[in-house]
């Protein structure tokens, strides 16, 4: 049977899919190896992209939690590995499937409800209802906030499942006229191969992104946490 545009999303398509995990947990210890005696340009890359995504997630009260900073940034710079992987042909993409980022979301979400629950039960059902709102609206405010927080996890998974696969479908696509082109001997092979450059490019962009915004909108969620202790 010909492979489609999907059979990347495949995980028994090439050998190496089994060592993709492998590969992301040797890849961050040879960008900190102690070997290297003074500060190469990896290290120094790593280490500012690291400081900047703590800084950020600090600017929030998830700053206030135990050990969450370094969970945060932890959790970035594995979905930035993954995204990167994704991008290596024969490579199974497993931050495309949602499965894969509803397990990541979904448990962070459901400790900050739990952890701000034990908190202060009163004040978080409080965040429920808007303050100054007329009080024939209260109902409906507070199903509506209800909804809005119970389909975080889903809205945050599917943002990054939908982006990464958007993005591998797209380059599949140019790489299946690039090939054609390229049997044939056309002139377009020189300017699809230019498209698929600056495309592989943007994809990059797009996975450093993706990362950003999966930690940062989990960081803004403890925001409606708790800390009033009762």
């Amino acid at each position: 049977m010909m492979p489609d545009i999907f059979s990347s999303f495949d995980q028994n398509i090439f050998f190496l899919d089994s060592k993709i995990w492998l590969l992301i947990l040797i890849f961050p210890l040879f960008m900190n190896s102690m070997l290297w005696i003074s500060l190469s340009s990896m290290k120094w890359l790593t280490m500012s992209i690291f400081l900047f995504i703590y800084n950020q997630i600090s600017l929030t009260l998830m700053k206030y939690m135990k050990s969450m900073n370094f969970i945060m940034t932890s959790l970035f710079m594995m979905l930035l590995l993954l995204n990167l992987s994704g991008l290596i042909p024969y490579i199974f993409s497993i931050s495309s499937h949602l499965i894969f980022s509803l397990t990541l979301s979904l448990p962070i979400w459901m400790s900050l409800i739990l952890s701000s629950f034990k908190m202060n039960k009163k004040e978080t059902i409080a965040h429920l209802l808007p303050s100054g709102a007329p009080e024939w609206l209260n109902p409906f405010l507070v199903m509506i906030e209800t909804i809005s927080i119970l389909v975080r996890p889903l809205t945050l998974s599917f943002r990054l499942a939908a982006n990464m696969s958007a993005g591998h479908i797209i380059l599949i696509l140019i790489s299946t006229y690039l090939a054609k082109s390229m049997m044939n001997l056309s002139y377009s092979f020189f300017f699809l191969y230019f498209i698929q450059m600056m495309y592989f490019l943007f994809e990059i962009a797009i996975s450093l992104i993706q990362a950003y915004i999966f930690c940062l909108l989990l960081s803004l969620y403890s925001n409606d946490h708790s800390f009033h202790k009762i």
